[in-house]
C-alpha cells in the first residue's frame, strides 16, 4: 500500500474522530478556551438567574401534612395525616398516599371540600389551605411537598431513565449530572427538552455550552420535563467505520495486491 493512501486513511480516522475542547466544556465564556491564564481566586462575573417557582399542575400528588394546636379528638385532619405517615412507612406508598390533582386543579380537602391549587406555588398553596384550616383548627400549620417531580432523561447521558428529583428548583446541569453526565460524544449545543405545560407540549432548545444558559428562562427544569441529548457527528464514524477499519484496509491491500499481480 502507498505510503499516500496511507496518509489519507490516517487522517480521515484521526481528524474524523476527534472532538474539540469547544463541543465538550459546559458554560463557555466567549473565547476564554482560548486563554492561556485565568484569573484565580477572584469573581469573574456575576449572574442573576430569573426567579422561578414550580407552579402545581393537573395530576400532580401533593403530600399535605396539617399540625395544629387542636386536641386529637376534635382534629380530624390528624387521623388523615397519620394514616398517611403508616402507609408511607409501612408500604413506601407516599405517592399513593398523596393529593392527586384533577384535571380541574382541585384537590379533595376532608370537610372542607374541593380547593384548587393548579397554577399556584408550593408557598401560596400552603397559605390557601392553612387559611381553610384556620375556620376548624386552633393555630394550624400547613406543610405541602410535590411527591412526582421527575423528569426523564435520553440520549448521550451515562444513565438513561426517569429521575425522581426533591428539589423544585433544580436547574438543567443539575439534573445531567443525576444522570450520571454527558457523554463523550453528546451534542452539548443542542439539546432538546419536551416540557408539558396547560395541556401542550412545548418544544425547546438550548446550548449547554454557552454560559449565557443561567439567564435564560429554560435554565430551572420543570416537573415532567423530557431532556434529549444528541449525538454529535463524530458518534456514527467512531461507532462504525473506526471498528471496521481493519477489514476497510485489508480490503484495499488485496485489492492493490490484485491489481499488481493482474498487472
Amino acid at each position: 500500500m502507498s505510503k499516500g493512501l496511507v496518509f489519507v486513511l490516517f487522517s480521515v480516522v484521526f481528524f474524523g474522530a476527534c472532538v474539540p475542547n469547544k463541543k465538550t466544556v459546559l458554560l463557555q465564556y466567549r473565547d476564554e478556551l482560548k486563554k492561556d491564564d485565568v484569573t484565580l481566586d477572584t469573581v469573574l462575573r456575576i449572574y442573576k438567574p430569573r426567579q422561578f417557582d414550580y407552579r402545581i399542575q393537573p395530576e400532580d400528588i401533593l403530600s399535605v401534612r396539617v399540625l395544629s394546636l387542636t386536641e386529637e379528638e376534635y382534629d380530624f385532619f390528624n387521623d388523615q395525616n397519620v394514616t398517611n405517615m403508616n402507609f408511607q412507612a409501612q408500604q413506601g406508598g407516599a405517592v399513593l398516599a398523596g393529593h392527586l390533582v384533577d384535571y380541574m386543579g382541585e384537590i379533595e380537602f376532608p370537610v372542607v371540600g374541593k380547593i384548587r391549587v393548579a397554577g399556584l406555588t408550593i408557598f401560596e398553596a400552603q397559605k390557601l389551605l392553612q387559611e381553610k384550616a384556620n375556620d376548624f383548627l386552633k393555630e394550624p400549620v400547613v406543610n405541602i411537598r410535590l411527591l412526582n417531580y421527575r423528569i426523564t432523561l435520553l440520549g448521550e447521558v451515562t444513565n438513561e431513565g426517569t429521575i425522581s428529583i426533591f428539589n423544585n428548583r433544580t436547574n438543567i446541569i443539575e439534573a445531567i449530572g443525576l444522570a450520571g453526565g454527558l457523554d463523550d460524544l453528546a451534542d452539548r449545543n443542542n439539546v432538546k427538552i419536551l416540557r408539558h405545560e396547560n395541556g401542550e407540549v412545548n418544544v425547546i432548545y438550548v446550548d449547554l455550552l454557552d454560559e449565557n444558559l443561567v439567564n435564560s428562562p429554560f435554565y430551572y427544569i420543570h416537573n415532567n420535563d423530557v431532556i434529549i441529548i444528541p449525538p454529535l457527528k463524530q458518534k456514527p464514524f467512531r461507532q462504525y467505520f473506526g471498528q471496521n477499519l481493519t477489514l476497510v484496509v485489508s480490503s484495499l491491500s488485496l485489492l492493490l495486491l490484485t491489481f499488481n499481480l493482474i498487472n
